[in-house]
């Protein structure tokens, strides 16, 4: 969660929303990525996205059957979705998003076998949320 949190600094450091999200696999890392949404006038450019093309991309198919995503708050509906359709048994993400986190639906949308556990460095990742709304209202 640690590197999640890095890439949600990159993303604040660059004005894009503060969220970040690491894949791996076994033991190895094999994506990490930020919102890059306004960087590339792109909605779907979440760290999440981002780093699901970059898995698939580096294990070459669109399944992530044996691996893990880090995220630094919870994914929205589309993210959720795109996780269900890679196949990742294992979710793990730090802060709640209680207007857009993909379980405000009450709709199950991942696989009820996938591993979902929260609030894993909840308080950091939801602080780098805040600072960074907190900057924009300024």
């Amino acid at each position: 969660m640690r590197i999640a949190l890095a890439e949600a600094q990159k993303a604040a450091d660059h004005d894009e929303v503060p969220v970040g999200a690491v894949i791996v696999a076994g033991k190895t890392v094999i994506s990490r990525a930020y919102n890059l949404t306004e960087t590339l006038t792109d909605p779907t450019a979440h760290a999440e996205m981002q780093a699901i093309t970059a898995a698939t991309s580096y294990l070459g198919g669109k399944y992530l059957k044996d691996c893990t995503i880090y995220i630094t708050v919870e994914p929205c509906i589309m993210c959720a979705g795109a996780l269900a359709w890679s196949q990742i048994p294992a979710i793990v993400y730090g802060a709640p998003d209680g207007k857009k986190g993909y379980t405000t639906t009450g709709v199950q949308i991942l696989h009820p076998k996938t591993e979902v556990r929260s609030g894993i460095l909840a308080k950091e990742c939801s602080e780098i949320m805040k600072k960074f709304f907190r900057k924009k209202r300024e």
